[in-house]
């Protein structure tokens, strides 16, 4: 019998296609999603069979134990879902004490259901993978209870293992250009109040968009935020051309301490939102568009023209508004000296904005988390699972040649050195 279990040589795979994921772009997410499926099943029967036998694979039963049965290997077997036949290698088990032969209770509710592994998966993301809803889950797809709670909780916890693999991972071979930082927050009932969830992501060299870190963030104190940013120099990120964030003071401040030479870009749509909130509702559209003028402008020359026209025509009816807009404005249009075919992307954290409401969507039915892990494993499961449908950012050899010049004025290294 083989000492590697079915569920491990799976995951090896797994590790190795999410490695070879920057190269390999064609049919990465069919394959992630289809090897997902198949390690979380393969891990349901393996721990099905733990639970009716009472012990753990190569676990020794203790004395005066009763005897329930030995691991006898595995059986091939096949399940008929969405992504297609999916291999499964089926627990076998001699000497079973129950009546007749062992059989998998999981394996058997399967077996004749194209859509359970379906209606599974959806009840588990759109529940936030909390340990007695995936229970009720597993109950209404197959109409009885496979796992207990215990069980289940030892599989929710393989995402903890994930998470951590993720935020040690080596970032020396992503060639960022572009890094985007913003933070969502969440309800943790030990600290009694939200905190904040740093995330990172960039776009490369060859246009590819990569999550590349993810961690508590206490408010984006300038503390929390420093040690972020240096976690991923430290991990072998080397210097972004383009810095994008929000307001935020201490994070603003951290940004120029590591990466001091490197463009800072304020947020366009948190700019605006801000803005907006200090004039009245009658002459918000007004302003609005007099303000995306700017913003939205064909060149930086163009830009500061109108910037100056703005102020001068609401400075005195808007002092406050006024304030906001002129604050840290250079930020606002420093996305101008990028590619023209980057502009869009590079002005905003919308992208990351939109992988914060699909993770609201998945966890808002968990008010507080009770600890800190049980929060960090579900946003970052969440928004990697969003970051596998991102779509590539345009990437010529002109762009490229543009970035390098770039580059060079700014006095950062190039990747090619």
């Amino acid at each position: 019998m083989e000492r590697i279990a079915p569920s491990e040589r799976i995951r090896k795979q797994l590790d190795q296609l999410l490695g070879e994921g920057v190269a390999r772009q064609g049919n990465l997410l069919g394959t992630l999603i289809q090897l997902g499926t198949q390690l979380v099943m393969q891990e349901m029967l393996e721990r099905e069979t733990t639970e009716q036998l009472g012990r753990a694979h190569y676990q020794h039963r203790q004395p005066g134990e009763a005897l329930r049965g030995y691991r006898n290997g595995y059986e091939p077997g096949r399940l008929r879902t969405a992504e297609g036949e999916i291999p499964i290698q089926i627990p076998q088990v001699r000497e079973w004490v129950g009546d007749g032969a062992y059989q998998s209770c999981l394996m058997s509710s399967l077996r004749g259901h194209s859509d359970v592994l379906e209606k599974l998966a959806v009840q588990m993301y759109s529940r936030g993978l909390s340990v007695r809803d995936v229970e009720d889950a597993l109950r209404e797809a197959t109409g009885q209870t496979l796992l207990s709670r215990d069980a289940v909780s030892e599989l929710s916890d393989v995402l903890w293992q994930e998470y951590q693999a993720f935020a040690a991972r080596d970032l020396s071979a992503f060639e960022v250009e572009y890094l985007f930082i913003d933070a969502i927050y969440q309800g943790l009932r030990e600290w009694g109040c939200s905190q904040g969830i740093l995330c990172a992501w960039g776009i490369c060299r060859n246009g590819c968009r990569v999550m590349l870190h993810l961690a508590l963030g206490s408010r984006e104190s300038y503390d929390n935020c420093l040690e972020f940013l240096r976690g991923m120099t430290q991990r072998g990120l080397r210097t972004p051309l383009l810095v994008a964030t929000d307001g935020a003071p201490g994070l603003i401040r951290a940004v120029s301490e590591v990466w001091g030479k490197s463009l800072r870009q304020r947020c366009l749509a948190h700019k605006m939102r801000n803005i907006l909130d200090k004039v009245p509702q009658s002459v918000r559209e007004e302003v609005k568009r007099r303000v995306q003028d700017v913003f939205y402008a064909p060149s930086l020359e163009i830009a500061r023209e109108r910037a100056a026209q703005v102020l001068h025509d609401y400075q005195e009816k808007y002092s406050a508004a006024m304030r906001s807009f002129n604050d840290d404005l250079e930020a606002c249009l420093v996305y101008l000296r990028c590619p023209l075919a980057h502009h869009k992307a590079a002005r905003t954290t919308n992208l990351l904005e939109r992988a914060f409401q699909e993770c609201r969507r998945r966890t808002k039915v968990i008010p507080h988390f009770t600890t800190e892990q049980a929060c960090l494993k579900l946003v970052f499961s969440s928004l990697w699972q969003t970051s596998q449908r991102w779509r590539r950012v345009t990437m010529t050899e002109l762009e490229q040649q543009q970035l390098v010049l770039l580059r060079r004025e700014l006095g950062l290294p190039l990747y090619s050195e």
